[in-house]
């Protein structure tokens, strides 16, 4: 009996470690669109150097999800998380009103 509930822990144990992976992979494909409410409402574009300065007097040259506080991946990725769009990436050139400079 002992043995059978062993066992049993143990694919418990690993099948919750395969779905978080595959959770955690799907997630990470997840790009998001300019279009998705949540990227308009703060004005996220995916290419920074097509941010309507008029629109959004804030934006300096040169900001981008990669030098942003909140972004979750290396400066050196293409995509990466941004805790204000759960579930998506952000494009690692793209900006938004959220920017804030990363500490040095």
């Amino acid at each position: 009996m002992h043995s059978n509930r062993r066992v049993f822990m143990m694919n418990v144990a690993a099948g919750g470690a395969t779905l978080a992976t595959l959770t955690t992979g799907a997630r990470a494909q997840a790009k998001l669109d300019e279009k998705d409410p949540q990227a308009v409402a703060l004005g996220y574009v995916a290419d920074a150097t097509k941010v309507d300065a008029k629109k959004y007097p804030k934006y300096a040259a040169g900001q981008v999800c990669t030098n942003c506080a909140l972004y979750q991946g290396k400066p050196t990725d293409p995509w990466g998380g941004c805790p204000l769009f759960a579930g998506k990436q952000v494009a690692g050139k793209g900006w938004c009103t959220a920017w804030a400079k990363k500490a040095a």
